[in-house]
């Protein structure tokens, strides 16, 4: 299978998955919004509070590095330039979400 295709195919899965793990999330801070910091923070420190919401972070960041990747390929001619911005773009699509998942699990 061609790489461009295994791409595609991973765009859409991973979007299929955010659907509703976006509407997990709306629906949740909506209904936190309004509160007091303690329940925020007991909202956040929920065992299933913070595998969905890590679960939301991988596969935002994964898709929007798959998408942003995409506009490398089309706008960037420069291939020395294209790469740069190719492995700077995975790089913070793992470290962001790495460190929020971190910090989210050590909230007590």
């Amino acid at each position: 299978m061609k790489s461009v295709t295994k791409k595609w195919i991973l765009l859409k899965i991973s979007s299929l998955i955010l659907i509703p793990l976006m509407f997990w999330f709306i629906v949740n801070f909506v209904s936190i919004y309004d509160n007091d910091y303690q329940s925020i923070l007991g909202f956040l420190t929920s065992q299933s509070s913070k595998f969905l919401i890590s679960l939301f972070l991988i596969f935002s960041y994964f898709f929007s590095s798959l998408s942003i990747s995409e506009v490398f390929e089309d706008y960037i001619h420069n291939e020395k330039i294209k790469n740069a911005a190719n492995k700077a773009l995975n790089i913070f699509a793992i470290i962001i979400p790495l460190f929020t998942i971190i910090v989210i699990f050590n909230l007590k």
